[in-house]
């Protein structure tokens, strides 16, 4: 068990101190709503500060309460997270909404054990979402906590480990101060943002210096420690701009349960060894909806890094030939005309494709639309 300096009310007076004088003015900290503090819980995973605050402002307008979430139709839910990324948070997060209106009268549980039971509410949200709106003595230990606490207890194990990771979460557990959880979890993940961060920490200005292990053994550089990442592979995909005589052009749905699911894409998949992109575009449209194509030109070349793996995505402009589209491995098809796109949502990528077809104009739109 890793010790923890006494007096610990010294190390939380300074951190919470130090956050009530410097904490930055965002929109889900002038509110103790549980779904608005759900909310934004869930877009900042993996997300930025600066990038999720339009998309939560535009989101609570949309939807101001989680009934209004929990009667939304997915397709709706998804155009609003539109390159947000990670969807399955959006898709999660309108499931636990039904669910909440369902088993809970519209309520928010108001304890840990019953946030935890939501579809896509793990550990670290239940945590936040108990600590920040219900006041309960929760604690949290995301990536910057898990940071802070590495450096501040000069912590040489990996923390990417199980044993670790248990031994973090009983620290975490330990130091959260009675009836002032919400301000000490707002501080450890303000710190992390600000102050303690992976490269470079700012020492000098950080409020509880004086209580860190690392520092005084000029091991902070060095903590926390993770085993080196396995080399990101990469994929050569191909996508089509599947153009039928009357001008409009096909698209797809992924499958709800699988990645990316619930989105729209122009249609194709990972080429195989020994294929030509052309003729993995051939087979993936076969296989997805049952029908033929004629490959054509090269239109554009689009790059793109997902968590465990990169991709080249090559797109062709493509004539239907013949066949009745069906959803083999897709969840739903569409022949859809260039404006008719503000109605789908779409990944990044495909967002980009649609870019390419609008920025193309005169000859480029009209070969295509």
């Amino acid at each position: 068990m890793i010790d923890i300096p006494e007096p610990v009310a010294d190390l939380h007076d300074a951190l919470i101190s130090w956050f009530e004088r410097n904490k930055a003015d965002l929109p889900w900290r002038r509110t103790r709503d549980p779904y608005a503090i759900w909310l934004s819980e869930i877009m900042l995973q993996q997300t930025q500060v600066a990038t999720v605050i339009a998309y939560y402002e535009r989101f609570l307008a949309r939807f101001p309460t989680v009934g209004a979430l929990a009667a939304a139709p997915l397709d709706e839910v998804l155009k609003l997270w539109e390159g947000l990324g990670y969807y399955s948070r959006a898709r999660n997060l309108h499931r636990a909404a039904q669910v909440i209106v369902a088993q809970h009268g519209g309520a928010f549980p108001a304890s840990v054990e019953g946030l935890r039971a939501l579809p896509g509410i793990g550990d670290y949200t239940a945590g936040a979402v108990a600590s920040l709106a219900f006041g309960i003595d929760a604690p949290v230990l995301d990536g910057n906590v898990i940071r802070i606490l590495a450096r501040l207890f000069d912590i040489p194990d990996d923390v990417t480990q199980t044993g670790t990771k248990q031994a973090l979460w009983d620290l975490a557990r330990r130091l959260v101060p009675a009836r002032r959880a919400g301000p000490w979890n707002e501080g450890l993940m303000e710190l992390g943002r600000v102050i303690c961060t992976p490269r470079s920490p700012s020492c000098a200005a950080c409020p509880i210096a004086a209580f860190c292990r690392a520092r005084e053994h000029n091991t902070q550089e060095q903590r926390p420690v993770k085993k080196r990442r396995a080399r990101t592979p990469h994929y050569d995909v191909a996508a089509g701009v599947i153009r039928r005589d009357d001008g409009r052009f096909l698209i797809a749905q992924r499958r709800p349960d699988s990645m990316l699911g619930g989105l729209w894409e122009f249609p194709g998949g990972k080429r195989e060894p020994g294929e030509s992109l052309r003729e993995c575009l051939q087979r993936e449209i076969r296989e997805e909806l049952g029908i033929r194509i004629e490959v054509g030109d090269q239109i554009g070349t689009i790059r793109h890094g997902y968590t465990h793996f990169r991709i080249t995505l090559y797109v062709f402009t493509c004539r239907y030939v013949s066949g009745d589209p069906q959803a083999i491995e897709v969840a739903d098809w569409a022949w859809v005309t260039l404006d008719d796109l503000e109605r789908y949502a779409f990944p990044v990528t495909d967002q980009k494709i649609i870019a390419l077809l609008r920025d193309g104009g005169g000859q480029l739109g009209m070969d295509l639309i």
